[in-house]
């Protein structure tokens, strides 16, 4: 569409506001007006606006797109979501023709999942490439079919020799930099489906439901940034619906719908999927929110996430899990941290006793069995959170684990201090960490020759992100761990705009040949900004 083209809304509202200002902070949120303004229209968009509640007229659509996510050697998880009740069904095929095409029956969709549904997949066929297709029935009359909507992912390898290769990165639509018609949208995402990696490790803030989306920004310069705006984008998230919204927001972009039809996920959450900076128990103080318990804001905000990412981890009862291991082959496990659901609150940090930590004793106990059975040559640890860059929550409190005292650990790093005692002393081979949430990107080498506590190997730790936020100046580095930051590129101001700096990811490319792990920052435009090689078989390096 023309850059000139007037912009409608998928569901606007009557009033646009004036120009907002810029954002202010990275992990603040934009006061936002309640009003949504005209904005571009997508494929799709006369169905984004509709209540599928209502009573509709023809077939059942799928104008969101598909998903894969959480796929094995053997196994996946296909998603879709409807304009109205449906039966969801999948065929799955080796070719694109569909001959010989596999059928799963999935479930009815409904209000109860805001009509989205997922499929497991099962019995695949290892190292292949695997096309599927999804129709909608009408659950009345299964004669009556949508058209189908069409995806594609490749299952992992049992045989080394194959390799893998995968992006990651995260922190989208943040600060109040939402989808731009006049740049094309979301374009990293179109970047990085032309990467064709074997699959995208979304590192968290999925969602900013506690950042409004406004018509128009200002920038420094005077440019003027647009906005695509819909209701439940006009302020913080609060019900279920509001929630709900915003995980769709992000699929109005067609770069992020066509990426998921090619790319499968694996997903975690970390804290703007609920509200900035939040725990559990928290009682909130912010005039924004009419429910102030955080309790029943994270209950709406978790049951919205599950509905819409294809998510492989069991639900217990009402306890829906985020953390999960996806085996990738023999020669990748990746371990999804949740830093978020079993945290203490957060707190300055310094207490010399701390069994709760930023995973909880449960998740803590889980990892070290989880890393100890894994034979596969590397194991990513996917965190929602760095190790060693001080966060803070206001200005006494800490968000993530270091607290910016280099001496023996205190608080939360007492449990990363433990996790890696056990490391090393199990000889667990090949582990790295990935993150993002700090919205510029590095990479940190923590050895104990630099470290006040020194009982662990030496390990990497690589920041990525965000895709589509404002970046900001590089984090401090706390010296608990020793971290030596090998590389970082972050900007001197902060809360600069995709207009402004390219966005960020990074790629993991392993070798089948030889095992070799070579990680890439990367940012939008191609441009390589820092390598690093990694040897296999290894404790610490």
């Amino acid at each position: 569409m023309s850059h000139n083209a007037r912009a409608t809304s998928p569901d606007p509202s009557s009033a646009p506001s004036p120009d907002a200002p810029r954002g202010p902070g990275r992990r603040g949120v934009l006061r936002g007006s309640l009003a949504a303004s005209a904005v571009l229209a997508l494929p799709g968009a006369a169905l984004a606006g509709a209540a599928p509640a209502q009573a509709l007229s023809g077939r059942p659509r799928a104008a969101w797109g598909v998903q894969a996510g959480d796929v094995t050697s053997s196994s996946g998880l296909v998603w879709v979501r409807s304009d109205r009740p449906a039966r969801m069904i999948v065929e799955t095929s080796a070719t694109e023709s569909f001959r010989r095409a596999r059928s799963w029956h999935g479930p009815l969709l409904g209000p109860g999942t805001d009509f989205t549904g997922t499929v497991p997949l099962r019995g695949l066929p290892a190292g292949e490439q695997v096309h599927y297709r999804v129709t909608l029935a009408d659950p009345h009359d299964p004669r009556r079919t949508g058209e189908p909507v069409y995806g594609t992912f490749r299952t992992a390898p049992v045989k080394r020799r194959q390799g893998v290769r995968f992006l990651w990165s995260g922190d989208i639509a943040g600060q109040g930099w939402g989808i731009n018609p006049d740049i094309g949208g979301f374009t990293v995402y179109d970047e990085m489906r032309r990467l064709n990696p074997d699959f995208f490790l979304c590192s968290g803030d999925t969602v900013y439901a506690d950042g409004p989306i406004l018509p128009s920004v200002t920038l420094p310069d005077g440019r003027v940034w647009r906005n695509i705006t819909t209701p439940e984008k006009a302020k913080v998230a609060e019900t279920l619906d509001e929630y709900r919204g915003n995980f769709r927001y992000n699929l109005l972009d067609e770069n992020v719908r066509r990426f998921n039809s090619e790319v499968p996920s694996i997903t975690q959450w970390d804290d703007h999927e609920v509200r900035n900076n939040w725990y559990p128990g928290q009682i909130l103080d912010d005039v924004r929110y009419t429910e102030k318990s955080v309790d029943v804001l994270a209950a709406r905000a978790t049951q919205a996430f599950h509905e819409y990412f294809p998510i492989s981890a069991p639900a217990r009862g009402q306890d829906r899990r985020v953390h999960r291991v996806v085996n990738h082959g023999p020669l990748l496990d990746v371990f999804v941290l949740d830093m978020r659901t079993y945290r203490n609150a957060n707190s300055p940090g310094r207490q010399n006793d701390d069994t709760n930590g930023i995973l909880g004793a449960e998740q803590l106990a889980w990892l070290k069995r989880e890393l100890s059975r894994s034979r596969a040559v590397w194991k990513v640890i996917a965190a929602d959170m760095p190790i060693g860059l001080v966060v803070p929550d206001g200005s006494a409190n800490i968000e993530a684990i270091a607290q910016g005292d280099p001496g023996a650990p205190l608080g939360r790093e007492l449990q990363i201090a433990e996790l890696l005692r056990y490391i090393k002393h199990h000889r667990i081979t090949g582990t790295l960490w990935l993150t993002a949430d700090v919205h510029h990107t590095s990479a940190q080498h923590y050895t104990p020759e630099r470290a006040a506590f020194k009982d662990f190997a030496p390990f990497w730790e690589f920041v990525s992100g965000p895709l589509a936020a404002g970046q900001f100046p590089a984090s401090k580095l706390d010296d608990t761990f020793g971290p030596d930051r090998a590389f970082v590129k972050a900007p001197a101001g902060s809360n600069l705009s995709p207009m402004e700096v390219p966005p960020l990811f990074g790629e993991v490319d392993i070798d089948g040949a030889s095992g070799e792990l070579t990680v890439r920052l990367r940012e939008e435009g191609g441009t390589v900004l820092f390598t690093k090689v990694l040897q296999p078989g290894k404790v610490g390096q």
